[in-house]
C-alpha cells in the first residue's frame, strides 16, 4: 500500500501548477500557499470519490511534492 501521495510542481503562466504522480489529481492556484491548500483539498476529493484501497493507498496518505526551480545563467 502507498502511504503517501505525490506531486510535481511548476510555474505555469499565471499559476502554479500541481500535477499528481501516477494518480489523476491537478489543482493549480496563484500562490504556493494557495496551491499548497488546493492540494490538500484535490486529495480528499480524490479520495472521497475513489476506494483508496483498491488503488492501493492507505487511508489518509501523506503528501509529497517537488518543484522546478528556475536558474538564471551568469
Amino acid at each position: 500500500m502507498k502511504k503517501s501521495i505525490s506531486f510535481h510542481i511548476y510555474k505555469g503562466d499565471k499559476y502554479y501548477v500541481a500535477e499528481g504522480v501516477g494518480v489523476p489529481i491537478v489543482t493549480q492556484g496563484k500562490t504556493l500557499d494557495i496551491l499548497h491548500k488546493n492540494m490538500a483539498e484535490a486529495v480528499q476529493v480524490f479520495l472521497y470519490r475513489e476506494n483508496p484501497r483498491q488503488l492501493g493507498i492507505v487511508k489518509n496518505p501523506a503528501v509529497l511534492f517537488s518543484g522546478e526551480l528556475d536558474v538564471a545563467h551568469a
